[in-house]
């Protein structure tokens, strides 16, 4: 599976205080669309994902009901979180 410049590097570092923007899938438009609705930070989002047990179809349904995404940027943001959690936790 290829991964984008942006989901490498988001995998390669620690949370930290990225931008929810800084997630794979996520542009502006649904960055806008999260913040407006709480999820401001990267971790606020790998906290829902979490809270979902990581669970693929959980959380893409998720993402879509709150940002508006389609299949392609759900998918791709959830697989950024979840490569991120194998490499940090």
């Amino acid at each position: 599976m290829t991964t984008s410049q942006k989901h490498r590097n988001f995998v390669a570092e620690p949370m930290g205080e990225k931008e929810v923007g800084d997630l794979a899938g996520i542009g502006e438009v649904l960055g806008k669309r999260l913040s407006s609705k709480g999820f401001d930070k990267a971790y606020t989002v790998l906290g829902q994902f979490l809270l979902l047990k990581k669970n693929k179809e959980l959380f893409v349904d998720w993402l879509k009901d709150t940002s508006g995404a389609n299949s392609k940027q759900a998918s791709d943001c959830y697989q950024c979180l979840s490569d991120w959690c194998d490499e940090f936790l």
